[in-house]
């Protein structure tokens, strides 16, 4: 076995060596690449899709980054015990609480999943994980002050956005706990399962390691984790925007039931980040109603395509299925109630 997991880290080691030589060979001469014929010859249709995956990505990364060193500080210095004691008992108690957490900490769509996944795996329980799963990228302070500053002449689209999103998180959350109750979700690789066995039966203390070095390696192995799982959701990503024909998006839109489907199917299809994502949106201002805006502002950051691929990779495909359909649906209802009475 040591000898089988010696093999694998020297592979490892040397495929990303080999990577690393390939990357400095082609920064270092990107003018006679650029010259060749063969470069110049791939249709401009995917030279705009490799700028958006890049885009996609670079945006991306330094989220994932804050969010696998947060996922490794609960994973450091975080205890079981210590989420239990602060749970509230009830269930649906619970929920309130969990919106608010999310309201505090600045965490965006693009580095909430690993978050979610290691407080679940400490022991949160999954409705309560669901609800700061799609309360945090919308109600913290960040994507507040980037709401204000794109709609400063309409602010009814930041109350809308906020209200709905708190609300809505709570009525998710609530779903899924009465659809799931306490069952366990995530998917568990061999090792963590081994890992969780021993835990649970071993009555020898661990050896106090060095716990910041513990959370820097603990940090790099989750971005290569995640990170794999961004890039393919973020090519995908790339595809859609680019072969996608919006002009019959836009005119299937005529309508406040239309419209809203649309914006929703844009705000996931096209997986930005919730931080920036007000101002894309107020450029669609013309062509689209105020509630199918509002739904591109509280869907997308709930769900979306690159997300979808980590949810996918990391929960059970049943519960990502449900957690799908339930978001989808609510928000869908929620907007043309909003849309219908008081809007």
């Amino acid at each position: 076995m040591k000898l089988k997991e010696s093999l694998s880290s020297v592979t490892k080691d040397l495929i990303g060596l080999l990577l690393l030589i390939v990357f400095l060979i082609l920064f270092f001469n990107i003018d006679y690449f650029k010259d060749q014929e063969a470069f110049n010859s791939i249709p401009q249709a995917w030279l705009n899709v490799n700028t958006i995956f890049l885009s996609i990505v670079i945006e991306a990364i330094p989220f994932i980054l804050l969010g696998v060193f947060f996922s490794s500080l609960i994973q450091i210095y975080v205890s079981e015990e210590t989420i239990q004691r602060y749970l509230p008992r009830n269930a649906l108690s619970a929920l309130v609480p969990a919106a608010v957490l999310g309201a505090i900490f600045p965490i965006c769509e693009c580095a909430i999943v690993p978050v979610v996944r290691r407080l679940i795996k400490k022991g949160m329980p999954l409705h309560i994980g669901v609800v700061f799963l799609v309360a945090a990228p919308i109600l913290n302070p960040i994507v507040a002050a980037s709401t204000y500053f794109a709609f400063r002449n309409d602010l009814s689209v930041l109350y809308s956005r906020m209200g709905l999103a708190f609300v809505l998180a709570i009525l998710i959350g609530a779903i899924l706990y009465l659809i799931f109750k306490n069952s366990d979700q995530l998917k568990w690789s061999t090792e963590e399962l081994i890992g969780k066995q021993k835990g649970a039966t071993s009555q020898v203390p661990v050896r106090q390691m060095n716990r910041f070095k513990q959370m820097f390696y603990h940090a790099s192995d989750e971005f290569f984790l995640m990170g794999k799982y961004l890039i393919a959701g973020a090519f995908i990503a790339s595809l859609f925007q680019t072969f996608l024909d919006r002009n019959l998006l836009a005119a299937i839109g005529s309508n406040e039931w239309s419209s809203t489907a649309v914006m929703m199917a844009f705000a996931f299809l096209l997986s930005l980040c919730s931080e920036a994502d007000a101002f894309v949106a107020s450029s669609f201002g013309s062509t689209f109603t105020t509630g199918s805006i509002i739904a591109f502002l509280v869907y997308g950051p709930m769900l979306d395509l690159k997300n979808t691929v980590m949810l996918f990779a990391f929960f059970k495909a049943k519960f990502v299925i449900t957690f799908m359909i339930t978001v989808t649906v609510v928000v869908f209802v929620a907007i043309m109630g909003l849309q219908f009475f008081i809007l």
